[in-house]
């Protein structure tokens, strides 16, 4: 399970930013919402609120990027190379400063802290280190610029210290030789996942992936179709098909070259599909007579494809006990979904853990029976463009059973536009 996740010098967020999932000594909701994994108590779920602008997708971003680095950097990266971070380009000493990155986070009852700093051209420090019953962590490895030292308990680094290329993570270096604590290091990395609320084709391809593909489909199939129902959409059944020549040629795009085009066009095996729902018919009695199919894209609204598009990665996600972040969540859902979607990990159904973090402007998730203090960040840009985090548990005063929204829409917490008389821009219309 993630335990806290930290940034800085990166896109918007200028200083260290840290999200901490370690729950507060507050026992509100406590059965629900926290994990005791002793000494800790780790929380299923975090929101971040924040005005458009804000950082709150930065931060996710930060996220899926430490994740892909660690994944893809020995292997994806040639020498030379550059290293695809960005940094906080509004200052003069941070433009050309390295940007940091570090997770610390439970696996298989070890707590780790691994972490790293890069520019565009190289890896300028990177660390893990591993604590379990001791109150002192173990030194793994740490590193500075090209000197790589490793420790006794992580002999599987030793062989490959020279063969780390200076755009290349070490870890990952380590991991793709085999090396069994890098390796499952970079295997629990692959458990972050992240989707867009606003990007449903990419993860609606998932979502019938795990409907139709053999691996998966018994398993995932009923219980996709079941939360579908129950979210009551009037869908009786989901179908996968290979999109027919008149629908692919609608979704190859016209502008790229003709020959090209006309390749894609007649080949085989592109992965293109469309989905059709079916819906219950009725006849003159009102009893069912048969079923009708809808083409998905053109026929549901946008709010059942949305719905449909993250029933997939939210049940993998809680099947697999892994992570996921979101952002935009509540986009083109109702409130009531949205919610029943956040609960599905604040509840029973979250037998292994799971863990959700989504970046969100829906106030109606900050109720006090649903979410607790510790569970609510704030994102927010000040005057020079910098990005900060702070959670609402560092609050004084606010009750656990205040009315969050209200307070927070009321610009109590920070995280909301400040905005300017809009009206004045129309008087100067002429």
């Amino acid at each position: 399970m993630l335990i806290e996740f930290s940034v800085a010098n990166f896109r918007s967020f200028k200083d260290r930013a840290t999200l901490s999932l370690e729950a507060s000594p507050d026992d509100w909701l406590e059965d629900s919402h926290v994990v005791q994994t002793d000494p800790l108590r780790l929380l299923r779920t975090a929101a971040i609120y924040g005005a458009n602008a804000g950082g709150k997708s930065n931060f996710l971003v930060a996220m899926a990027s430490f994740r892909d680095l660690v994944k893809n950097s020995s292997k994806n990266l040639q020498l030379g190379d550059r290293i695809p971070v960005i940094p906080f380009r509004l200052h003069s000493e941070t433009e050309r400063a390295p940007s940091h990155f570090e997770a610390v986070f439970l696996h298989n009852g070890t707590r780790y802290r691994y972490g790293f700093e890069a520019t565009a051209e190289a890896v300028t420090s990177e660390w893990l280190f591993s604590q379990r019953e001791s109150i002192r962590e173990t030194t793994l490895f740490t590193r500075e610029g090209t000197r790589i030292e490793v420790g006794d308990t992580f002999r599987e680094g030793k062989p490959v210290e020279k063969l780390t290329r200076p755009n290349a993570l070490f870890l990952s270096v380590v991991a793709q030789f085999n090396g069994e604590v890098a390796g499952s290091i970079v295997n629990w990395m692959n458990q972050f996942r992240n989707i867009s609320g606003l990007n449903d084709q990419a993860t609606l391809g998932f979502t019938m992936l795990l409907m139709s593909d053999p691996q998966f489909a018994a398993n995932y199939g009923p219980m996709i179709l079941d939360l579908v129902k129950q979210a009551d959409m009037g869908i009786e059944g989901l179908h996968r098909r290979e999109a027919s020549p008149e629908k692919l040629a609608s979704i190859v795009p016209l502008g790229i070259p003709e020959n090209i085009r006309a390749q894609i066009l007649n080949s085989t095996g592109t992965g293109a599909f469309t989905v059709t729902s079916s819906h219950r018919k009725y006849g003159s009695d009102e009893t069912p007579v048969g079923s009708v199919e809808f083409d998905f894209d053109s026929d549901e609204s946008f709010g059942t494809q949305k719905f449909v598009a993250l029933a997939g990665p939210f049940l993998h996600t809680l099947n697999e006990g892994s992570i996921l972040f979101v952002d935009e969540l509540e986009a083109r859902l109702h409130p009531l979904l949205t919610k029943a979607l956040v609960d599905l990990f604040n509840g029973p159904a979250n037998r292994k853990n799971a863990q959700l973090i989504y970046a969100t402007h829906d106030e109606g998730l900050l109720d006090p029976k649903r979410v607790r203090r510790d569970q609510v960040w704030f994102a927010e840009k000040d005057r020079k463009g910098a990005s900060r985090l702070y959670c609402l548990d560092e609050f004084k005063g606010v009750r656990k059973e205040a009315k969050f929204s209200k307070e927070y829409l009321l610009g109590q917490f920070g995280g909301v536009p400040r905005l300017g008389n809009l009206e004045e821009v129309i008087q100067h219309v002429r």
